[in-house]
C-alpha cells in the first residue's frame, strides 16, 4: 500500500489515476521494505493515529461506549453477538443477518448501518481500522504510551510483536471489541486476511 500527499480527483479511467500519482509525493509506504515511514508534515492523506480514530469514532459524542450509544443490537453494527452476550448487547444471538450471504458470515456493505454524528459509517464492526500506531505490550502497563499521554498521542516508535494497532471490531468479533476505547492489534506478517481496511485521514 503507498499513500501519497494531496486530494485527487479520482475518475473510473485508472490510466489517469497513474499519470496524476506520478506528480504526487509519496508520504507513506508498506510491503517489502524496513523503511516504513511517515511524512508528519505532510499535505494529504495517511492512516489515523489511535488518538484520531477514537475521536472520529466517538462522533461527537463522550463517555458513551458505542458511537451511539451503550448498548448494540444488529441493527446498529455487523458483528458476532455469541450465545451469551454482556447485558449491554441487545444481538440477537449469533452473526449479523446482514452479512450473510448464502448462509455465510461475511462484511456488510458500507452504509447498511446508521452514520456517526461526523457522518462516518461503519467505525464499529464489519472489519477492523488500521491505525498508524504500532501495539506495544512490553511497556510496565501492558499497554504503549496512549492512555498515559492523552493530548495528540502518537503510540511508541516499534512494536516487539511487529503490530499495528486495529481499532472497531469486525463481524467475527463480540459486542466488547466494537466499543469506542477498545484496541486490538494485528500482525504485520503475515498479513491477516478480509478483517481489516484503511481509513485515511485527510492530515488537515
Amino acid at each position: 500500500m503507498a499513500l501519497f500527499a494531496s486530494a485527487l480527483p479520482i475518475r473510473a479511467q485508472t490510466t489517469n489515476l497513474s499519470i496524476a500519482l506520478a506528480n504526487l509525493t509519496m508520504i507513506y509506504t508498506n510491503g517489502d521494505t524496513d523503511a516504513v515511514s511517515a511524512n508528519w508534515s505532510a499535505s494529504g492523506y495517511r492512516l489515523p493515529t489511535e488518538a484520531e480514530w477514537e475521536k472520529a469514532a466517538r462522533g461527537g459524542l463522550s463517555g458513551l461506549r458505542f458511537p451511539w450509544g451503550d448498548t448494540i443490537s444488529e441493527s446498529l453494527a455487523n458483528y458476532d453477538s455469541g450465545y451469551s452476550p454482556p447485558s449491554y448487547d441487545l444481538g440477537p444471538a449469533g452473526y449479523n443477518s446482514v452479512g450473510m450471504v448464502g448462509g455465510q458470515p461475511y462484511t456488510s456493505p458500507v452504509g447498511s448501518f446508521p452514520a456517526n454524528g461526523y457522518g462516518l459509517y461503519d467505525m464499529a464492526g464489519n472489519v477492523f481500522e488500521w491505525c498508524w500506531d504500532w501495539f506495544d505490550t512490553s511497556s510496565p502497563s501492558g499497554n504503549d504510551d496512549y492512555v498515559a499521554n492523552s493530548i495528540d498521542p502518537r503510540g511508541p516508535a516499534s512494536s516487539p510483536e511487529d503490530s499495528r494497532v486495529v481499532r472497531g471490531g469486525n463481524w467475527t468479533t463480540p459486542a466488547s471489541s466494537l466499543a469506542c476505547a477498545n484496541r486490538a492489534l494485528f500482525p504485520l506478517q503475515p498479513r491477516p486476511r478480509g478483517s481489516a481496511s484503511a481509513r485515511m485521514d485527510s492530515g488537515a
